[in-house]
Parts: structure tokens; sequence; C-alpha cells
């Protein structure tokens, strides 16, 4: 189990985003079936022992069948206002952080990508990474080159260049999960709108609220995740900390 940190450690400013919490639900999903004819490559691994959302390093294989949108029903979407909460700015995005999560970033977390003398960067496991004073709820956000997921050689800048919603949870779910919902949101920025993916799933007695957005050749990749026991009493919470991720 990692140390906790007494403080919260802060990246070096960026330019703050406009109206992080304005958006706009285009689309979603029912629950769907367990996974059928693996066919695409991907690693998401999820630390259930201590029921925590961890690294996305896109190595096993899978496929996710998502029900037709438009013949689901388009459930309302609970989200808490966070307007209040700490804002922590990481490289390249910004994520509002629940009440009384402390920042659980190891020092060699901080130091990780740098290079000495010529020598490989070690990528960052995590951007940043929080969790509630019992340790059970945990806070992630991890960058991952857009090509790492889908080989490609154009430069993302938007996750819908991935694949469509049902597409991408190919490559952002992980195999044996059930997928509870799944959605398209859709932030108004200066220059237009920027896709965000959502989705909600359980593992190993343990559920994940995940949003994925695209910027620059780079995914951010926000994950809250509790217990079952504890998804019910702070599900609004925890997908409102995954929902505020913003990138630049």
């Amino acid at each position: 189990m990692a140390i906790l940190l007494p403080s919260l450690s802060l990246h070096p400013p960026i330019p703050k985003p406009q109206n992080p919490n304005r958006f706009k639900i285009l689309s979603s999903s029912e629950p769907s079936a367990a996974p059928k004819n693996p066919t695409f490559r991907r690693d998401v691994v999820l630390r259930t022992a201590s029921l925590s959302f961890v690294s996305f390093v896109f190595q096993n294989q899978l496929q996710v069948s998502l029900a037709d949108p438009s013949k689901s029903p388009k459930p309302r979407l609970g989200i808490a206002n966070t307007k209040n909460w700490f804002q922590f700015y990481g490289d390249g995005f910004a994520i509002r952080v629940p009440p009384q999560f402390e920042d659980i970033m190891e020092p060699e977390d901080y130091s990780a990508g740098l290079s000495l003398y010529g020598d490989k960067a070690k990528p960052k496991t995590f951007a940043a990474r929080f969790q509630s004073p019992d340790g059970s709820e945990v806070l992630s956000v991890v960058i991952r080159p857009s090509n790492s997921l889908k080989i490609t050689f154009l430069e993302a800048n938007d996750i819908s260049q991935l694949g469509s919603l049902k597409e991408a949870a190919r490559i952002f779910v992980p195999g044996a999960a059930t997928i509870y919902s799944a959605r398209t949101i859709k932030v108004k920025e200066e220059e237009g709108f920027r896709n965000y993916y959502l989705y909600e799933f359980g593992r190993d007695e343990e559920r994940i609220a995940l949003v994925a957005a695209c910027n620059r050749g780079r995914v951010f990749i926000a994950g809250a995740a509790a217990p079952e026991s504890k998804w019910k009493e702070d599900e609004l919470k925890l997908r409102s900390a995954a929902i505020s991720l913003t990138v630049q």
C-alpha cells in the first residue's frame, strides 16, 4: 500500500480551463453481455487486492459489445457540483479532487520520465493519484501516447479518432468486466467541442468510473474506483471526480 502524503503536491500551473464542468451528454448505452471473440490489443491492470484503479499497459485482448443507444433508454446521469473541490493541475490536464482525498504519489513517481546522460526515460505509471482517508476509494490519472493504443501514423487530437464509443470500449474496458453504462460527453471549448468517453463498469467486486480524452497525440484516462459495497454510497462523488477531467 502506498504511503499517504500529508498534503497535495502540485505540478506547475497550466492555463485554467474555462468552465470545466460544462458538458452535454450525447448518447448512452445499457450493460453489455460477456466479451466475445478477442480482437483488439490493450492492457488494463486493476489492483483489486487493494481495490484501487491502477495503470494501463494495454496488452490483453478482448472485444466488448455495447447495446445500440438508439434502442435504449437514456437514464439521467447523476453529477455533483465540484466547483468548490480542489482542482489539481497536471501535465496537460486538470481534475477536481473529492474533499478529504489525499495525494498518494510517491516521490519516484514525480521524477519518473526524466532521462540522465542519455539513458532511456522510464514512463510514469501515474500522472496523478489520490485516495480516500481509509484507502478504499482511489482517483487516478494516467497518460499514454495515442499510437500505443491504436496503430496510426496520425496524431490524435480527439478521442473519437480512436473509434466510436462502442469501438473504444475494447481499448479502455478490461476483459470479463460488466459494463453498466457508456456515454459520450461533449465539452465546449474556444475552438469548438471536444469529446470525452465515459464508461462505468464492474470487475472483481470493484466498480470504476472511467473517462478518456485525447489531445496532441496523448490519451488522458481518469479513473475513480471503489468497492461494490461503497459504490452506492459514493458513486455521485466518484463519477463526478472522473468527469471533471479536462485536457488542454
